[in-house]
C-alpha cells in the first residue's frame, strides 16, 4: 500500500487569519464555514496572504507560494511538524472526539457504539489506570522472567506478536503477490526499538549518536520504573542485542524492491534454511504452523536473526522482551511510564515538546481499535452524498487524463502500452468510506480496562487476519478509516483510496475555483493512480499479480528517466549536510511528478476548449500551480525532519512543490528563467508519463 503522506512515525487548513490562532481556534474556523457559495480560503480557494511575493518564483517557488504562511506558522507544542495535513487532522480529531464522547454518554449497552464509548472512556480514565499500576502487564513480565530455554523463547515471540509487542521476527498477513486471489503469511525482519537500522549503524552523523545515547537511557528508565534490578546493565544488553539485529537488517531502499521481497518457502523448510530459531513453537504460538507455505520478505535478515536467537544469551533476550513489553504498553500504564515514553518517542525522536492532551490520544487509540465503527458515525455527520458524487467525478476525469497520457507515450513499446491502459481500465477508485463496514462483534471491550482493551483489540485484528489465510480476497476492505487525512494506492488490488477526511479544503472545496481543486485533490488523485505504474507498481499486472509484463527495452528506457528523478531529489538538502535519499523516495517523487502533470491535463480538458478566466489577477495556470503548492505548506522540528529524511519514502513537504520545475507550463505561468535556482533547461525537465 502506497500512501500520499505518512508523517508521524506514519501525510490541510482554515481561514488565513486563523493560522496564527490556537489549534482549537483552527478547528472552529474550519467547521464554521463561511457563507454558502464562498470558498474556505481567499477569494478563489487559495490563501494569497500566505505568499511571499518578495521572492522570485524561479529561485524559491515554495517560498513564493507559501513563505509568509510558513514564516508565521508556530508548530503547536504537541506536534513535531505542522501544516495543511495537520490542520485537517486536528479537525478530524476534534470532530471524532464529539462522536466518541457522545457514544460514551449515550450509547445503549451491548451496541457497537457502546464499545466505542467504553474504549474511549477507559483510555481517558487516568485515575483508574494509575490505581492498577503494573498489574495489567505482570502476567507478560512473569512469562518473560520464567523463560528457561530457546523453545519457550520462540513460543513467547509468537505469543507477543499477536499483541504487537516488538519481537525479532516480523509477521504480517496480506495478498499473495503471485496468487492475488488468496491471503498468505509473510515473515521478515523486525524487533528494533529505534525507527530504522541507520539509527544504530550510522556512526558519522552526530544526531544519530545523540539519539542512541538517549535511547539507552530510556530503556534503563523503563526497566527501573518497573523495578527491574540492575536496570542500566540490562539496558545495555537490550541495546547491544538490537544493534546486532540492525546489522543484519535490509535497508529501506532494499526493501522497496518488491520482487526481491517475495520468497515463498515451505513452512517445513524453515528450520533447514533459517537455522537457530526454534520454528515449531514460534509458528504454533503465532497460529501459522498449519500453513503449508509462507513468504519470506528479507531472507538474509531472517537468517541472521535466527542465528542471533540461538547465539545470544537467554538473559539478553529476557531483558529485550521485558523492555519491549513495557515499551509497547507504556502509553496505557501510570503517568510515569507515559511521560518516559513520550520524553523519548515524542521529544527525543521527533522533537515534540509536549504530549497531546489525553482526549486526543484517546481519540487516536479508539480510532485505531474500532476505526470503522467510529467511521460510520463520522460519515453520517460529516460527509455528504453531494461531496462524494463530486469527488467521484473528479477521479473519473483524472483517470481519463492518465489514460490519454499513456496512449501518447513515446518511450513505451506499443504492446506494453496496451497492457498499461488495460490495467488502468479496470481500476477501482474508493471514495469516502467502505461499502461494507467491518464487524466488531467478536471484539470484547470492558469498561475500565484500558490496557486489556488494547490487548484484545490487537489480538482481534491479528486473529481476523489469521482467519483469512488461504481464503479468497475481500476487495471491499479498506486500509484507512474515513477520518484519516491521507490517501493510498494498493497495486495488489489495482485500487486507489481517498478517505472522506481528505476531501476537504484546501484539497477539495466545491466552492473553490476548479483550477485550485485540480491543483490540490486532482494532483493527489493523479499521484495515487500513478503509483500503479511507478518503479515498483509497474511490477504488478491488472489482476494485482507480481509479474514482469514490460519488455527489457521498456525497463531500460524507464530507468534512464527514473535515474534523473533520483538525481534531482538527491540534490535537495532538508537539513545541513543531510540530503534527500533519492532512491528511497523515488516512488513518491515520481508520483508527485505524474500527479501534477495528469491533473494539469484534466484541468485544461475541464475548460471545454474555452480560455480560463483571470481571477484575482491570477491566470488559470497560476491558480492551478498555487493550489498544488498550498497543500504542501509544512514546517518541521529538526528531529522530525531527521527521522522523516532517514526513514520515510516521502520527501519533506516543503520541498514537494518544487516538482513543478519539470513542467513547461510552470515556466510560462511564472516566468522562471535561466540563471534562477530552480530553472531547468527544456531538455533537463523530466517527463516520464
Amino acid at each position: 500500500m502506497r500512501s500520499l503522506l505518512l508523517l508521524g512515525v506514519a501525510a490541510v487548513f482554515p481561514l488565513a487569519t486563523a493560522f496564527a490562532a490556537s489549534p482549537a481556534t483552527r478547528d472552529v474556523a474550519l467547521d464554521a464555514h463561511r457563507a454558502p457559495g464562498k470558498p474556505t480560503y481567499g477569494s478563489f480557494g487559495f490563501d494569497t496572504a500566505g505568499m511571499d511575493r518578495g521572492v522570485t518564483p524561479g529561485n524559491d517557488w515554495a517560498r513564493f507560494a507559501n513563505g509568509d504562511y510558513e514564516a508565521k506558522l508556530v508548530i503547536p507544542d504537541d506536534k513535531s511538524t505542522y501544516g495543511m495535513f495537520n490542520v485537517l487532522r486536528d479537525l478530524s480529531q476534534a470532530r471524532t472526539r464529539g462522536l466518541v464522547e457522545a457514544a460514551a454518554a449515550n450509547a445503549p449497552a451491548g451496541s457497537e457504539t457502546r464499545k466505542v464509548g467504553d474504549y474511549y472512556a477507559s483510555f481517558v480514565d487516568e485515575a483508574g489506570i494509575a490505581a492498577k499500576g503494573l498489574d495489567p502487564v505482570r502476567p507478560q513480565l512473569a512469562a518473560v522472567a520464567g523463560l528457561r530455554d530457546r523453545d519457550a523463547l520462540a513460543n513467547l515471540f509468537g505469543v507477543f506478536a499477536r499483541d504487537g509487542i516488538g519481537v525479532p521476527v516480523g509477521i504480517r498477513f496480506g495478498q499473495d503477490l503471485k496468487n492475488p486471489d488468496v491471503y498468505t503469511a509473510y515473515l521478515g525482519q523486525g524487533g528494533l526499538g529505534l525507527p530504522d537500522r541507520d539509527y544504530y549503524l550510522d556512526t558519522k552523523n552526530p544526531k544519530f549518536a545523540e539519539v542512541r545515547a538517549k535511547y539507552q537511557a530510556y530503556i534503563a528508565q523503563l526497566l527501573s520504573l518497573a523495578d527491574v534490578p540492575e536496570a542500566a546493565a540490562q539496558a545495555k544488553l537490550v541495546y547491544d542485542l538490537e544493534a546486532k539485529l540492525a546489522a543484519v537488517h535490509w535497508s529501506r531502499v532494499e526493501r522497496r524492491q518488491v520482487d526481491k521481497t517475495y520468497n515463498p518457502e515451505a513452512t517445513s523448510d524453515l528450520p533447514r534454511d533459517y537455522t537457530g530459531m526454534p520454528w515449531t513453537p514460534f509458528l504454533s504460538a503465532a497460529g501459522i504452523a498449519a500453513q503449508p507455505r509462507v513468504v519470506v520478505s528479507t531472507p538474509s535478515a531472517l537468517a541472521g536473526t535466527a542465528k542471533l536467537v540461538a547465539a545470544e544469551p537467554l538473559a539478553a533476550w529476557q531483558a529485550y522482551l521485558t523492555f519491549h513489553v513495557l515499551d509497547r504498553w507504556a502509553p496505557l500504564l501510570p503517568a510515569k511510564f507515559v511521560d518516559a515514553s513520550f520524553a523519548f518517542r515524542g521529544t527525543a525522536l521527533a522533537g515534540t515538546p509536549v504530549n497531546q492532551e489525553r482526549w486526543k490520544r484517546g481519540v487516536d487509540a479508539t480510532t485505531d481499535a474500532l476505526g470503522e465503527a467510529v467511521g460510520k458515525l463520522y460519515v453520517t455527520k460529516y460527509f455528504t452524498p453531494d461531496a462524494k458524487a463530486k469527488a467521484d467525478d473528479l477521479v473519473k476525469n483524472i483517470i481519463a487524463a492518465m489514460d490519454a497520457r499513456l496512449a501518447r507515450l513515446t518511450w513505451m513499446d506499443p504492446a506494453t502500452k496496451v497492457e498499461a491502459r488495460a490495467k488502468l481500465a479496470v481500476f477501482t477508485p474508493k471514495i469516502g468510506y467502505p461499502a461494507k463496514w467491518r464487524d466488531y462483534s467478536a471484539l470484547d471491550v470492558v469498561a475500565g480496562d484500558a490496557l486489556g482493551n488494547a490487548r484484545r483489540a490487537s489480538e482481534f485484528d491479528y486473529n481476523r487476519d489469521l482467519a483469512k489465510l488461504g481464503k479468497p480476497i475481500d476487495r471491499s476492505e479498506w486500509g484507512m478509516t474515513p477520518m484519516t487525512v491521507n490517501a493510498y494506492a494498493n497495486p495488489t488490488w489495482n485500487e486507489v483510496v481517498f478517505p472522506a477526511a481528505i476531501l476537504q479544503p484546501p484539497f477539495f472545496d466545491p466552492d473553490a475555483d476548479p483550477a485550485v481543486n485540480y491543483g490540490g485533490i486532482g494532483a493527489v488523485i493523479g499521484h495515487e493512480i500513478s503509483h500503479h505504474f511507478d518503479d515498483q507498481g509497474r511490477k504488478y499486472d491488472k489482476r494485482g499479480t507480481l509479474a514482469d509484463w514490460w519488455t527489457p527495452q521498456d525497463i531500460a528506457r524507464f530507468k534512464a528517466l527514473t535515474d534523473k528523478v533520483v538525481a534531482q531529489y538527491a540534490a535537495y538538502e532538508p537539513l545541513p549536510g543531510l540530503h534527500v535519499n533519492g532512491e528511497l523516495t523515488l516512488g513518491e517523487n515520481m508520483a508527485d511528478l505524474a500527479g501534477i502533470n495528469v491533473a494539469y491535463d484534466a484541468y485544461h480538458k475541464s475548460l471545454g476548449g474555452k480560455p480560463a478566466p483571470v481571477i484575482g489577477g491570477y491566470t488559470g495556470d497560476q491558480r492551478f500551480f498555487l493550489g498544488f503548492a498550498q497543500i504542501w505548506r509544512q514546517k518541521y522540528r529538526d528531529a522530525a525532519l531527521l527521522q522523516q529524511t532517514t526513514t520515510d519514502p516521502h520527501t519533506a513537504g516543503f520541498l514537494r512543490p518544487n516538482v513543478a520545475r519539470n513542467l513547461d507550463a510552470w515556466y510560462a505561468a511564472f516566468g522562471a528563467k535561466s540563471g534562477e535556482t530552480l530553472y531547468l533547461s527544456p531538455e533537463e525537465r523530466i517527463k516520464v508519463w
